[in-house]
């Protein structure tokens, strides 16, 4: 099995573009922050965060099938052909499937890919994201802002990455009401 990083992470730009690597490299950030205390396997996490939105990407994207499920896809075809052990391969799709909804009961790596992605969507860099999205439409991008808000701190689980959430909303918060204030409400 030869799984570079260099190549995994060049095919993730080609495929997701600027947004795509930065999105990884983000979540490779926070899972290291995060993660401190925890033993956990450093490459399945790599190889996980660099695939984990694959599904999502134009190449790939199937309409009516969730990014998660349709990137545990595609990542098993990349890491069968790439002839990646069956533990690993095992490990790493289960951290891409349970991208967005990780609990107790999954492996700490899939915890630490679920808890950074969630905060990835929070604070400043959520705001921006969702607005960056959304430019002709404020209301919508806002809407889905205070969506995202209220329900991903819920699905956290880490000391840490609560930690984190919490002071990633308390700055929604603020920019959020900045918003409305300098909009007057008309957005």
């Amino acid at each position: 099995m030869s799984i570079e990083n260099e190549e995994i992470a060049l095919l993730t730009e080609e495929y997701g573009g600027e947004w795509g690597i930065n999105h990884t490299k983000r979540l490779l950030k926070i899972i290291s922050d995060i993660g401190v205390g925890f033993q956990y396997n450093n490459k399945v996490v790599t190889i996980s965060a660099y695939l984990h939105d694959w599904g999502g990407y134009a190449k790939w994207i199937k309409p009516d099938m969730d990014h998660a499920i349709r990137s545990k896809q595609v990542a098993e075809e990349f890491l069968r052909a790439k002839e990646c052990g069956k533990d690993l391969m095992d490990h790493v799709l289960e951290c891409i499937e349970y991208h967005h909804s990780a609990t107790d009961n999954n492996s700490i790596e899939a915890i630490l890919l679920s808890d950074a992605d969630a905060l990835d969507f929070l604070g400043v860099v959520g705001v921006l994201r969702d607005f960056s999205k959304k430019p002709n439409d404020l209301r919508k991008a806002y809407e889905t802002v205070k969506v995202r808000r209220d329900k991903l701190p819920q699905r956290i689980i880490l000391p840490k990455a609560l930690e984190i959430a919490e002071k990633r909303v308390i700055l929604m918060d603020e920019l959020l009401k900045e918003f409305e204030q300098e909009t007057y409400g008309q957005f």
